[in-house]
Order: structure tokens, then sequence, then C-alpha cells
């Protein structure tokens, strides 16, 4: 067997983030394919929430490393110099993360090094120490870590592009999840070989949907109410649901829509006290629920009680799928997708079906697509995404892609003085 240090900010008890199944599954199927993990992430304190029902894994060490939370524990009155959040809030986690790192590749025999966006200072971790050590090191991008005006900030644009300069320029090889977020880099750093990249998308893993009780679909009978959910994370910038809730308003003043025939679920979706407000200005308080964060296993099986899911991704993520998006399609619900017709979240759900889609800023649009769509589910009439469609996403196949990727990187190892002078050089 073979040694990897996995480097990743979300890991469980993180809850909130359907993100942290990557680097978990990752964890888990690895060592059927010859290599076994460590894992190295933050301690708990420093999530926005945990579940604490939570077991740790048994076969692959855990070590959370000391790091807060800038905003959390560092702000006064909620304020906090700037340069403590460059390039993230978890910049202090570069301290505890570096000793704790070093140890583990020593004590387990670490061979390659992974690390994964989207919080850079798991980057700027693994780039430090792969400099360190010489390791070859592998980063895995989950989203795009620049783009043109992302993020808003500029210097902190500026600090997350020179981090990911480094990366580009040090890593043995780059993973993306989608393939237009792999041209961008291709055509941002010419130097970046198509050779070194590896396209693993997000996915679902078959054994967390085997003990799932599936209901039958059928039409809806007369006078049930539907059920409309979105789980996960809603950020108010790329997922913004002003123009949903609007569109909602307008239909139920027009006695479109009403509480007796349709209730929409928000679960775990974050700043819940900012959308709460706009909920009760818009007068849909009966129509939509906030409701917290639930175990991952109950969260699917809520997801398959559902008659549809919602889905919402802006223009400005169009290089990036959310992650939950594997397992709604696994699930075979129908998807009321609220995004942009030009991404790549639009262009998988075309691939595979099973979505309407509607756009994400145009209230107009969704006012006029989504009673279609609930007359649909009320028929049993929507399409359902294709099965045969979806194999290629399962976590376990992804893992041995992995694998393989990392078992090419043997013979790149070289002494650690010669890489340090090599990437310091860069």
């Amino acid at each position: 067997m073979r040694r990897l240090l996995i480097i990743a900010y979300h890991f469980p008890p993180c809850a909130g983030s359907s993100g942290l199944l990557r680097s978990e599954k990752f964890a888990r199927y690895l060592p059927e394919f010859g290599w076994e993990t460590s894992i190295l992430t933050v301690h708990p304190r420093a999530y926005e929430s945990v579940d604490s029902r939570y077991k740790e894994m048994g076969q692959a060490p855990v070590v959370r490393a000391f790091a807060l939370d800038t905003k959390k524990h560092l702000s006064f009155r909620g304020a906090y110099l700037d340069w403590m959040a460059l390039p993230d809030r978890w910049l202090s986690w570069v301290f505890g993360a570096i000793p704790s790192g070093l140890r583990m590749i020593q004590k387990y025999k670490v061979e390659v090094i992974f690390s994964t966006f989207p919080i850079a200072t798991a980057i700027l971790i693994g780039l430090t120490l792969h400099r360190l050590t010489g390791k070859p090191w592998v980063v895995d991008l989950r989203d795009s870590m620049t783009e043109d005006n992302y993020p808003k900030d500029p210097r902190t644009r500026k600090v997350r592009r020179w981090i990911e300069k480094q990366a580009i320029h040090s890593a043995s090889r780059v993973i993306f999840t989608s393939e237009s977020t792999l041209k961008m880099y291709l055509e941002r750093y010419p130097e970046l070989l198509r050779g070194n990249c590896l396209l693993i998308p997000n996915g679902y893993d078959e054994d967390d949907f085997a003990s799932l009780a599936i209901p039958e679909a059928r039409a809806a009978s007369p006078g049930r109410r539907l059920k409309l959910l979105h789980t996960g994370l809603i950020y108010p910038e790329e997922r913004d649901p002003v123009p949903f809730f609007l569109a909602l308003s307008r239909l139920k003043s027009e006695k479109a829509i009403s509480s007796r025939d349709l209730s929409i679920v928000f679960r775990a979706s974050g700043s819940e006290e900012l959308f709460q407000k706009i909920i009760n200005e818009l007068n849909i308080a009966d129509l939509v629920q906030l409701q917290p964060h639930i175990p991952y296993k109950q969260s699917l099986q809520e997801c398959a009680d559902a008659d549809g899911l919602l889905l919402f991704q802006a223009g400005n993520c169009d290089h990036q799928t959310p992650a939950k998006t594997y397992e709604y399609l696994r699930l075979r619900k129908p998807i009321l997708a609220v995004t942009t017709h030009t991404g790549d979240t639009a262009a998988l759900l075309n691939e595979v079906g099973g979505a309407t889609i509607v756009k994400l800023a145009d209230q107009d649009d969704i006012y006029n697509k989504l009673p279609a769509f609930l007359a649909a589910l009320r028929t049993n009439s929507h399409p359902l995404p294709r099965l045969n469609d979806l194999r290629r996403f399962a976590r376990k196949s992804q893992a041995e892609e992995l694998a393989r990727c990392l078992s090419g990187l043997g013979a790149e190892t070289s002494r650690p003085e010669a890489k340090q002078e090599e990437s310091f050089a860069r």
C-alpha cells in the first residue's frame, strides 16, 4: 500500500457543505485501489456548524490541526483587519497545519500530497509542504479559484491568483470537476500541460442510496400539497434566491399557487436571517420555510420523499456544478434548476435529462415556467434523469481513477532540496 496525505478544510464533522463528501469518499475508497490515506483538516471550532452525531472514520488517521475562523474568533463586534482573512478566514490554519503535516508525512511515510479547494488556505498548506519535502503534489480544484471578477474584492483576488499560479506551476497534477473550468485554466496558463490535468467531476456514492425508501413515482392525489426541496447552502451572491422569491410572491398574489397546494423547504440554507426577512416582506412565509441542518442520510431521505428538487447556481459560477446535483440526479426526482442556460450545470442536466431550467436572475422566466413544472409534478409527467448516463459519477469509480493518477507520480519524487530550489525559482 502506498500513502497519500489529504489536506481538506471540508471534512466531517463539518456540516452544511456537500463538498466534504468528495474528500471523505476518496479517503474511504482509495485503499481498495492501493492507497492508504491520512487526512489533515481543521479543528472543529473553525467550522460554522458541525454534525455532533458524526462518528470518526475507522480506517484513516485524521489530524485536526489548530485553526480559527477570523470572523468568529478574531473579530471585534464583527469587524476585523482585511489581511487577517487573506486568502480566506482560515489563514490561521497554516500555523497548525504545517508542523502537523510534516509530522504526518514522516510518521505515515506519505508519498504524495493532495489538497483540495475551495478553501484557498488548504492549497497554500499543500504548496508549503510540497516545497519543504519535495513530495509530489496534486491540487484538486473543485471550483475555479479565481475568475476575471471573482472574488469581488481585488486584494483577495490578487492573493488567490498568486496562490493559484504557484499551484499550477508546482503541482504534478491538477484535477478539475468540469470541462469548461479545465479549458479556462489551459487558456489562462499556456504552460499548463493538458496531460497534467485530470477531470474528475463530483459524484454520488451508491452505498448512500441502498437503504433509502424511495417512493414509487405516481400522480399526486387531488388536494395533496406538493413539496419542493432545496438542501444545502444558498449563497446570496452565487445562488441569489430573491428573483425566485419575487416570482413566488407574484404567483401567490394572482392565486396561481397557495400554501394549500405547495410547500417549499430550504434545508440548511445559511443566511437564514437575511432570507427570512425577504420572505416576510414578500408575504410568502406560508409557502417557504427555512429549516435547520439534519444528518446526511436523513437529508437524502427527505430529498427522496420530496415531489421536486430545487437547484440554484448563478452565471458567475457557470464553470461550476453544485456537488448536490449528482445526488439529486441519482435520486431520479424532477429538478427545477434555477440557473443559466450557458453553464456547466445546465450542460450536465441537458445531458442526463430530468430538469426544467429557468433563469436564476430573471423572475419573469421563473414566473412563467414554475406553474408548468408544478403541473407536471402533479400529473407525474415530468421526465426523470436517465440512470445509465449517471453511472460514471459513482464515487468508487472516481476513486479508482484518482488512484491511477496517483500511481503515475512515483517516478516524479525528487530530492527535497532539489525540488525546493526548483519551486522557489519559479
